[in-house]
């Protein structure tokens, strides 16, 4: 059976899921996280979610069952967990910036479906994101593909605001790139504390919106504009 005290400085498994804890700016990955491929996964997900599946005692000879731990598994690996494969990861051109824009290009209310890395149940809500170009420019819907493939893995929301800052930062070679992100939790709100109403907000400043507060103060404006 499990030890699940006196860990982590003597805190319990679960009291580290609850405290909403991260561990790593980067998604905890083995080294051997993608030598079997997408096909053995799935083999393996099904055979283990089935396990599961009849441990809490259900009929998998009921049709409406017998199929679900192959979907489960084609779900994790194709669709809410692709992220977490660097094949995945999309590909982003950038573009001269001919029209010679300088002032911060936002792109609000995107759209994201995450999971929590400590209960894997799912986060949602909306990415805004910000930046100055420094000559070159990248395809609004890049914008959103970056932000739903760091989506796309167990997460922290700390974590995934970061990676999308950081990775915006490096593609477009400019540190003035702004995140914040407005989610729901549901281990807050179907387990747990219960609190259905309650939403976490992080964000993520460089450049010149962390030195400059006027341009902080803008860009928060504009996301909050109906």
């Amino acid at each position: 059976m499990l030890n699940t005290t006196g860990i982590n400085g003597g805190r319990s498994i679960d009291e580290i899921g609850d405290e909403h804890i991260g561990t790593s700016q980067d998604t905890p990955l083995r080294a051997d996280a993608f030598v079997k491929s997408d096909e053995e996964k799935m083999d393996l997900i099904e055979d283990h979610f089935k396990g599961i599946m009849e441990v809490l005692g259900l009929d998998l000879n009921d049709d409406s069952l017998k199929g679900t731990p192959r979907r489960v598994a084609k779900m994790f690996i194709k669709e809410v967990f692709s992220g977490l494969d660097p094949k995945n990861k999309p590909n982003v051109k950038l573009f001269e910036n001919k029209y010679q824009y300088s002032e911060m290009l936002v792109e609000k209310d995107i759209t994201f479906f995450s999971h929590c890395e400590h209960h894997f149940v799912p986060i949602y809500g909306k990415a805004h994101v910000a930046y100055i170009s420094n000559g070159s420019v990248i395809g609004l819907s890049k914008i959103n593909r970056i932000v739903q493939y760091f989506a796309k893995r167990p997460q922290v929301q700390e974590r995934l605001t970061m990676q999308i800052g950081k990775e915006l930062q490096q593609i477009l070679g400019t540190e003035d790139v702004a995140v914040v992100i407005d989610a729901h939790h549901m281990c807050v709100s179907s387990r747990g504390v219960q609190d259905v109403n309650s939403k976490t907000l992080t964000s993520f400043y460089g450049g010149k919106f962390d030195s400059d507060d006027q341009s902080r103060q803008e860009f928060r404006h504009y996301i909050t504009m109906k």
